[in-house]
């Protein structure tokens, strides 16, 4: 038999009651982290030349990487800043 005959439709059962009510109230707000803060990025030397040297010596065009850090609201709350302080090549799958 061939997948295809195998597949049946996927359904949930009807409900008289939903958890939430779908339709919008109020008015939109807008919610993008550069509206009300300035943001600033602070990116360690040392963690930029790992991941430049694990990406030239990786064959690859595109392979796993994270870049890891701490986001912070300075003391006046009128900035931010992320700290980029670790990088984790990832692991191989």
């Amino acid at each position: 038999r061939s997948a295809s005959e195998r597949m049946v439709p996927f359904s949930f059962p009807l409900s008289k009651c939903a958890l939430w009510d779908p339709v919008p109230r109020g008015d939109v707000v807008g919610s993008h982290i550069t509206y009300y803060r300035n943001p600033a990025l602070s990116l360690l030397e040392k963690t930029l030349r790992l991941a430049y040297r694990h990406a030239k010596q990786n064959e690859k065009k595109l392979f796993p990487c994270f870049l890891l850090g701490t986001l912070a609201v300075d003391e006046a709350g009128e900035g931010i800043m992320l700290t980029i302080d670790r990088f984790d090549p990832g692991r191989e799958a």
